[in-house]
């Protein structure tokens, strides 16, 4: 049985004031949703100003605007909020992780979702009609994969599933990270309350489990990176409602519930119950382990 792993605790000798304004749960959520903010906003000025925005501009250039503005602003806030405000190392992002962790991700997620894709084929329901080898794969690459990879995971399990796992303990943090996960998907095109319940069931809970076991946020990315490229640039099929120009021609056939529909094979059945299986997995794992945290209150 392993210890749980918490990163965070509130200094012994902390004053009461900071207690609550900088090192409460709460606090620190508030303090990177601002910190977050800020860098967004200045990040697209900056790239606005150098005309990297430009309606002119050439697309792969906008693509790689976008994906500064995502993923730059999301990675200096939470290295601000670990470094200054928990004043602890970011265990979570060790440089001599990044890349044994992230290609372990990016092929878990190829794995995963060529699954999926896979049993929809087998099932008659997804049909290759052709090929697009002139596929504008940088993009999709920038945005769909490493701006989505780095940012939500940045904002889904590095700062909302640990904080309230410190706080609530492992089972509600589950719960909250994998409900917002899903809830933030409801803007996407095509999105219904099914989709993102499918969502939060199949991703939520799969990366937020998955960071559980690792403690890494490398290995999240990864594998969410490599989902939405496959998914989109690979197999031709939309990603979370975005419309996807892939390398094979595609159209899925069936029931929404089967096929996914307009949404993509995320709001798929078949998803839910191959991500579902993972789960599951990782969870008899965490069990075996013993590693689930108690709520703060319970660990005191």
């Amino acid at each position: 049985m392993s210890t749980p792993v918490v990163a965070f605790t509130t200094p012994a000798d902390a004053p009461r004031w900071k207690r609550w304004l900088l090192f409460s749960p709460p606090a620190r959520i508030v303090i990177f949703v601002l910190l977050l903010t800020v860098l967004v906003v200045a990040t697209g000025a900056l790239l606005s100003a150098l005309g990297w925005n430009a309606k002119q501009a050439n697309p792969d250039l906008v693509a790689l605007a976008q994906f500064l503005t995502r993923a730059v602003p999301a990675l200096v806030a939470y290295l601000i909020l670990v470094k200054v405000v928990e004043r602890r190392r970011v265990t979570e992002l060790a440089p001599r992780r990044l890349l044994p962790d992230g290609a372990l991700g990016v092929v878990a997620g190829l794995v995963l979702f060529s699954a999926v894709a896979g049993t929809l084929w087998l099932l008659g329901v997804y049909h290759v009609t052709g090929t697009n080898p002139d596929a504008k794969w940088l993009p999709a690459l920038l945005l769909a994969g490493l701006g989505a990879g780095i940012s939500e995971e940045i904002i889904c399990r590095g700062v909302l599933f640990r904080i309230v796992e410190e706080s609530l303990g492992t089972w509600w943090a589950l719960l909250i990270s994998a409900l917002f996960f899903g809830a933030a998907h409801l803007a996407n095109p095509g999105a219904t309350a099914w989709a993102a319940l499918a969502i939060a069931i199949e991703a939520g809970l799969l990366f937020g489990l998955l960071y559980h076991v690792t403690r890494s946020l490398p290995i999240c990315m990864g594998l969410h990176a490599a989902w939405n490229f496959a998914q989109g640039t690979i197999y031709g099929i939309p990603v979370s409602g975005l419309d996807a120009d892939g390398w094979l021609v595609s159209n899925r056939t069936g029931p929404d519930w089967l096929s996914g529909g307009v949404f993509g094979a995320e709001a798929s059945v078949v998803a839910l119950a191959l991500c579902s299986l993972c789960s599951l997995a990782l969870l008899g794992l965490v069990l075996r382990r013993g590693s689930t945290v108690r709520p703060a209150w319970r660990r005191r």
